[in-house]
C-alpha cells in the first residue's frame, strides 16, 4: 500500500493541479474523502475557530494542532497538508514539530516566516523574522524528517510587509534551503500570480482564501499559471455557518425543524457518512453477537 506521503509526491508530479479542501475536524474530513478529492488540508484559522472560537492570532499550541491533524488524517485516509504556523520556535522546536506531525500521519506541512504571535496570512499586523533565520528553520526541518517523502512547504508572508520583490527574494532563499514547495501568501494581482511559478524551480502553492485579497480563480486557471497545489482553507466551514444559523432560526421561530428536513442530512445519511458500513463489517468479522451489532 502506497504511503500517503509518497502518494502526495506522486500527485505533485502528476498532470493536474492538486486540490486540497480545508477542514477543521473529522466530519469535514469524511465529506472531502466521500466527494472524491485526492488530498485534504487542515486550516489553522479554522482549527483555531473550531477549538477556541477565536480568530487566528497565534493562540493554539503545536500539540493542539498536531492532535487535530491526526484526527483528520485518520478520518479521511487522504494525504493531509497541515498548517504548522511558524514551526513554534527556533530550529529545535521546528524539528520537534516535524517529527510530531509525521507521527500524527501528516503528509506535508507549511511553516511561515512570521514572528510569534503570528497572524492569519490575510490579516494585517504581521511582522517577519529575518530571511536567513527562516532558511535555518527550513534546513532544520529537512534534517528532522524520518520519511524523506514528507513534504516541507515554506510560506512567506512578506508581500504584505516588504513588498512583492522582497517576498520573491525570500522564496528563492527558502527554495535553496531545501523547501519542497513554496507558498507565497496573499499575492494581490494577476501579474504577481503569473510571476511566482516562473521564478521558482519547485512546485508552488495557491492559497484560495476567502478574504478577496487574492484573485478567485478556477483550478484550471491556477494550473495554467503553473501552480501545482491549491488549498481552500475555510470554504466548508464558512458554508456551514449560514446553514447552522438557518436551522437555529427555524428552531427558535417555530420550535421545530420539521419544515426544513429537506435541508439537513437524514439520521442514516449522517451515520453512513461516519462509517456504519465499516462498523457492520468489523462486527461481523469479529463475530459480535447479532443482538449486540450496531444497526438501524
Amino acid at each position: 500500500m502506497t504511503r500517503p506521503t509518497t502518494r502526495l509526491r506522486e500527485l505533485l508530479k502528476g498532470p493536474k493541479i492538486v486540490q486540497a479542501p480545508g477542514v477543521v475536524d473529522s466530519v469535514g474530513a469524511r465529506i472531502v474523502a466521500k466527494e472524491g478529492f485526492e488530498a485534504i488540508y487542515m486550516t489553522g484559522a479554522g482549527t483555531t475557530a473550531s477549538r477556541l472560537g477565536w480568530p487566528d492570532v497565534g493562540l493554539l499550541t503545536m500539540t493542539e494542532m498536531a492532535d487535530n491533524a491526526q484526527r483528520i488524517a485518520e478520518a479521511s485516509g487522504l494525504p493531509l497538508i497541515a498548517d504548522a504556523d511558524t514551526g513554534y520556535g527556533g530550529p529545535l522546536n521546528v524539528q520537534r514539530t516535524i517529527r510530531t506531525y509525521e507521527r500524527a500521519g501528516v503528509s506535508a506541512l507549511h511553516i511561515e516566516d512570521q514572528n510569534w504571535p503570528k497572524r492569519c496570512g490575510h490579516l494585517e499586523g504581521k511582522t517577519l523574522i529575518p530571511a536567513e533565520e527562516m532558511a535555518a528553520h527550513l534546513r532544520a526541518a529537512c534534517d528532522a524528517r524520518l520519511d524523506q517523502d514528507f513534504v516541507i512547504i515554506a510560506r512567506t508572508d512578506a508581500i504584505a510587509v516588504e513588498g512583492f520583490d522582497k517576498a520573491m527574494e525570500r522564496a528563492k532563499l527558502y527554495e535553496e534551503a531545501g523547501a519542497d514547495v513554496i507558498f507565497v501568501e496573499a499575492p494581490r494581482t494577476m501579474e504577481q500570480l503569473q510571476a511566482i511559478p516562473k521564478m521558482l524551480n519547485v512546485p508552488t502553492l495557491y492559497n484560495m482564501a476567502s478574504s478577496g485579497k487574492t484573485p478567485f480563480l478556477t483550478a484550471d486557471e491556477m494550473q495554467e499559471l503553473g501552480f501545482r497545489l491549491v488549498i481552500y482553507p475555510n470554504f466548508m466551514l464558512m458554508a456551514a455557518i449560514p446553514a447552522m444559523t438557518r436551522v437555529l432560526h427555524e428552531l427558535k421561530r417555530t420550535g421545530s425543524i420539521k419544515g426544513m428536513l429537506n435541508e439537513v442530512a437524514s439520521f442514516t445519511e449522517f451515520f453512513d457518512l461516519m462509517g456504519m458500513d465499516q462498523v457492520k463489517e468489523l462486527e461481523a468479522r469479529y463475530q459480535v453477537s447479532d443482538k449486540a451489532r450496531a444497526g438501524y
